[in-house]
């Protein structure tokens, strides 16, 4: 092993570790060195070029939903719960599509760090075929059975008959979801973060404008209600598949996608799906767990459950540093092991957690302490407010954990091992937090705030254990 390999902080340009941080945000920023070669520069700047546009990117997602739920909210409460109800089930959709997004960040990088860019690209383009396959197959069922969907999670007749068209939108044009999702797992696993940050950035834009204008019917649009705002939302995820399209087929990508590689390769389908299982199981029992908690939420009424959609929707926005963290982790694991480079791997996994625990540590005090603010940010109602602000300040306390976490998963993710982050989600969330989530609310008599209990409990379960599997380095053995 050369000396080089050996010290996975030593990089073929010293002179770059006297680059602030704000020298590297601007050249992140600006994207404008498509060909950087990930696996010799200096680990903490090639964590900030890629987390950067990956928490922008991450950011502007959430923002998505925040822009919704802050117009929705403007319907009333019967409108914020059909949301929130229809996105737990969306749930299973972002699992499907995200278990295939990670084996496209890591087959891609991987291929990269090996430099066989073709080999990345029919790759890269069976996954996109095998997600539409799978999004129609989902789009057609979840769609045809949307009021029936809203029952089974506890809406009430005046929820249903709010929501049924919205949810019938976002489920039966799920194939957005899919194809951005997609396009930016891969564009992150070349390297290529920053494009996928402009792409959520033009995606954005579109339902910032268009969103309130098909909700409440400004000018010459037609009033549609909350259905309005998955139409835009709808809108304007396809509008940034085809920019990131257009990229992939551009001459200067290092993909160069063209038409003869969409071909459907059902042996490579099989490999994709065998790789994809862990990934695709592991939000949906995310989505599973999650629905469990709404249930649990359910018997004590609307507010609470509003209150705590609320709530999560804060958090998930608070937690996009950790996911911009964890998605430059897994192009850096996937690159590195293809190069041949585990203990750069590693290390670069370590850099990224200390960077997301110690900012969304930061950022948790900062959103317990302005709970009460923000949750009136969207809503008026006051049991609402009480409800959002009790969730606010406890689930605050589990971004420590949560950021520990999903650095730690990113590890497995980039090297292709989805399984172990699967089976320690099982366990912690689904056999760990629902239970627990129920004997507190229910058993112990603390009502929703043993709903909310329940989630830093799990999640310090969770990364605890991850950490101990990461220190194990099993990972770095694995096949993609």
């Amino acid at each position: 092993m050369n000396a080089a390999t050996s010290d996975p902080s030593r990089s073929q340009q010293p002179e770059r570790h006297r680059d602030s941080f704000w020298s590297v945000a601007v050249h992140a920023l600006r994207g404008d060195d498509p060909g950087r070669d990930y696996t010799s520069e200096p680990l903490h700047r090639a964590v900030l070029l890629l987390a950067i546009p990956n928490a922008l990117e991450m950011l502007l997602t959430s923002l998505f939903y925040l822009v919704d739920t802050f117009w929705v909210s403007r319907l009333g409460r019967d409108a914020i719960a059909a949301v929130a109800l229809t996105e737990s089930v969306m749930f299973i959709i972002y699992g499907v599509s995200w278990g295939l997004s990670l084996v496209a960040t890591a087959a891609v990088a991987r291929r990269i760090g090996e430099k066989q860019p073709e080999h990345a690209t029919h790759m890269a383009a069976q996954i996109l075929v095998l997600g539409v396959i799978l999004s129609s197959a989902l789009g057609l069922i979840l769609s045809s059975f949307a009021s029936e969907i809203l029952q089974l999670m506890g809406a009430d007749a005046s929820v249903v008959t709010v929501g049924a068209n919205f949810a019938r939108v976002m489920f039966g044009f799920n194939l957005t979801v899919f194809l951005v999702s997609l396009l930016n797992a891969i564009l992150r696993g070349m390297g290529r973060a920053v494009v996928a940050m402009h792409t959520m950035l033009l995606a954005n834009a579109l339902n910032l404008v268009i969103a309130p204008c098909l909700i409440f019917g400004w000018g010459p649009f037609p009033l549609l209600g909350v259905t309005g705002a998955a139409v835009s939302v709808n809108m304007s995820r396809c509008i940034g598949a085809l920019y990131q399209l257009w990229h992939l087929v551009s001459s200067g990508s290092e993909l160069s996608l063209r038409l003869h590689h969409l071909i459907p390769v059902f042996g490579m389908f099989r490999a994709i799906a065998v790789t994809a299982y862990g990934g695709i199981a592991q939000p949906l029992i995310g989505a599973i767990s999650s629905i469990g908690l709404f249930k649990i939420l359910a018997p004590y009424g609307i507010d609470a459950v509003a209150g705590y959609a609320i709530a999560i929707r804060l958090t998930s926005f608070a937690l996009v540093p950790a996911s911009g963290l964890a998605n430059a982790s897994t192009t850096l694991v996937g690159q590195n092991l293809g190069a041949g480079r585990p203990d750069r791997a590693e290390a670069s996994v370590r850099v990224a957690m200390r960077f997301s625990v110690g900012f969304l540590g930061a950022f948790g005090i900062v959103f317990a302490i302005l709970a009460l603010p923000l949750v009136r940010l969207f809503t008026a109602k006051p049991d609402v407010i009480k409800h959002g602000t009790h969730a606010l300040w406890i689930l605050s306390l589990s971004f420590p954990a949560q950021a520990a976490m999903a650095c730690l998963a990113a590890a497995f993710y980039g090297s292709g091992d989805t399984s172990t982050p699967t089976r320690l989600n099982f366990f912690c969330l689904l056999l760990g937090r629902v239970p627990l989530a129920w004997a507190l609310s229910d058993a112990l008599g603390f009502g929703p705030i043993g709903v909310y209990i329940a989630e830093p409990v799990s999640y310090s379960a969770l990364a605890l254990w991850s950490a101990f599997r990461f220190r194990q380095g099993r990972w770095k053995q694995q096949k993609i």
